[in-house]
């Protein structure tokens, strides 16, 4: 004879939700950190593109730093090697860096990332 499983569903679903929560959450943060690394690709092929036309150093991380919109444009590090006046014909490199973090809403258990984003282009 059976006895009655009245709470049986209701333990099972509470086993399982912290499971289906993390799930969700890792789903939503990864696209958060992928769209962060998109924007970083464009403005990339944007600032270089800048440097290929013979833009200074300066206007060149100014650009970038201005058009990042997906984080904190301030913690944005921008390389431009060759660094300085650059010749014709030489190739000029510009590599953004973005510190990300996976699993923000776990607080202090969030796992930290960084985003890098590199592109070249033959100064015309």
């Amino acid at each position: 004879m059976r006895e009655k499983e009245d709470g049986q569903s209701l333990v099972e679903f509470a086993l399982a939700l912290p499971l289906i929560l993390l799930l969700l959450v890792g789903v939503i943060d990864f696209g958060r950190v992928i769209h962060t690394h998109l924007q970083l690709e464009l403005v990339t092929q944007e600032a270089v593109r800048m440097g290929g036309l013979g833009q200074t150093d300066e206007v060149i991380r100014t650009y970038a730093k201005n058009q990042f919109n997906a984080g904190d444009a301030s913690l944005l590090t921008v390389n431009i090697s060759p660094s300085g006046t650059r010749k014709s014909g030489t190739n000029v490199t510009v590599e953004l860096v973005y510190p990300e973090s996976l699993f923000n809403p776990l607080g202090k258990y969030a796992i930290p990332y960084t985003v890098k984003t590199s592109s070249m282009i033959r100064v015309e």
